[in-house]
């Protein structure tokens, strides 16, 4: 799979759907991540372990957060972070700079 992204409307992928896109990812602390948004896609994060910073907010293991359509996420990575994010519906390259 590709940076951990394993069900989506894209290839390689385990299980191909227009749906919903699905990732597990890991994130080094201060690994820089660029600020951005989706146009119509609505993400779903879970922090899994790690502790991370978005949009002014900690999140640590367990909790959830969701980044509505066209809101601007700037995360920042206060630990070794690892995160399981669900995309809906999968719309490969609906992620702009910001």
């Amino acid at each position: 799979m590709k940076e951990g992204w394993f069900v989506g409307d894209f290839e390689p992928t385990a299980y191909r759907t227009p749906a919903a896109e699905v990732c597990f990812k890991h994130h080094a602390k201060g690994e820089a991540w660029a600020t951005h948004y989706h146009a119509m896609a609505t993400e779903i994060n879970l922090v899994v372990r790690g502790t991370m910073r978005a949009n002014g907010q900690e999140f640590r293991e367990g909790d959830i957060f969701v980044v509505d359509p066209g809101e601007v996420i700037a995360p920042e990575f206060l630990s070794d972070c690892e995160l399981v994010v669900v995309k809906v519906p999968s719309l490969p390259g609906d992620k702009y700079p910001a």
